[in-house]
Order: structure tokens, then sequence, then C-alpha cells
């Protein structure tokens, strides 16, 4: 099965597509080096209405900034590429997904979650951290969410954010307080079960297993088995 991925960044949604069996094609409007797959870099809109009908399904993460709760701290204005992304995905043809924080305006979503996942790890001084990261799933396929969630209520929270560094807390007996702590990299790298990526690069990435969980789901429909997952 062969996916393309629109949008790509350095490829955290196409690591996941490719452990659920794709092979993954990357399209970026700009330079991507570290992205782990096949890339090229082209406008996304422009690639997928003239290349789409070659894939087998399609998964685009148009920019989220327009819609994310950092958005005050971006200097430089993005345009709302949802809308014209979607009409050209549903041109295609092809079983697709589309991508986005929550607040964004997809349609008829799930919502995924580290926490549907479990997704913790040690701090660098041995103390338990999680990550939350909700994302929102729209397509034109049925999907479904796991039946496990993992509230973890006395876990500290980690932040994924393109600044900051490793800092200890000064209230671990808090970790419920507004805001999280944005852990050393190393340790990003292990809750997002991401090796390949800085950390600006994680900043603006999914984990794969999100998309993991997606894919199959999306590969059982393209093989004729729906909801595979």
């Amino acid at each position: 099965m062969k996916l393309l991925d629109l949008y790509c960044c350095a490829g955290g949604a196409a690591k996941g597509y490719a452990d659920a069996g794709f092979e993954v094609v990357g399209v970026d409007i700009g330079p991507q080096p570290n992205y782990p797959f096949e890339f090229h870099q082209a406008d996304a809109i422009e690639f997928v209405k003239e290349h789409g009908h070659e894939f087998d399904a399609i998964h685009a993460s148009p920019p989220c900034q327009t819609f994310s709760r950092t958005k005050t701290l971006h200097g430089n204005e993005h345009p709302d590429l949802i809308e014209p992304t979607r009409d050209a995905l549903v041109a295609s043809g092809k079983p697709w997904v589309m991508e986005n924080v929550v607040g964004a305006p997809l349609i008829d979503t799930i919502k995924l979650s580290g926490q549907h996942f479990n997704m913790t790890a040690p701090d660098v001084d041995g103390v338990p951290l999680k990550l939350v990261r909700h994302r929102l799933f729209e397509s034109n396929i049925v999907l479904r969410v796991p039946d496990s969630f993992h509230e973890n209520r006395h876990v500290q929270t980690a932040s994924v954010y393109g600044a900051g560094g490793g800092w200890t807390p000064k209230h671990r007996d808090n970790p419920d307080r507004r805001g999280g702590y944005i852990p050393h990299t190393d340790v990003i790298k292990r809750l997002m079960g991401i090796d390949w990526m800085s950390k600006h690069e994680m900043s603006q990435s999914i984990p794969p297993v999100f998309t993991e969980w997606v894919g199959r789901q999306l590969g059982g429909y393209v093989k004729g088995a729906p909801c595979a997952a």
C-alpha cells in the first residue's frame, strides 16, 4: 500500500503509517532533511492534484499555527489551508485522513491523545512524566478511538514546545497545575517515540503511535476490511 503524506514536516505521521504497513511518500513546501522516507519539496495541494491518483491513501496535516493555543507566540501569519486541502482530498477520490490541533475546523472528527496509548517515560531524575498532546482526525472513512484511556492523574504532564530545555519544576507535588514541564530533549524523544528529530521538529509533530492506530484502520479499508486496528 502506498500513502501520500502532505505537509509532512519531519515525518512523525509518516513513521506511524509506515509501522502500519504503508510505503510513504512525503511532500512539504520547505526542505525536510530529516524526513525518513521518499520526499518531494512541492506545494501540497498542487502535488495531490497532479499525483494523488498514484496512491492508495492520503494523509494531510495542514499548518496548525492558526488554530493552536500557542498561536500568540508565533510572530508571522499562517494561512488557513484546511478547506482547500479538504477540497483537494475529496477531489482525489481516495481514502484520506486530515489531522490538526483541537480547535481547528475539522468535521466529524475523532480525538486521539497520548493518554490513549499510555505515553509515559521517566525524567532524567527518575520522576515519571506523561504526554497528553490531543489531536483531531477527520476522514472519509469511519475511524474509531482506542478503548483504553490512561488518565494518570498524579503524573507530571510533559510539554513539547520548540523552546526551553531540561529544567526541574519547583513543585513536583502539584502535577495538575496549569501548563506543563518541558523536559530534556532525550526525554521528549522517548515520550514521543521519535529519535530522529530536533526539539523544534518534535514541537510540530504528532507521535507516530497516533497514525499507526489510524493507519491500521486506513490500511484495512484499502484492503477491504474496515476497522482493522
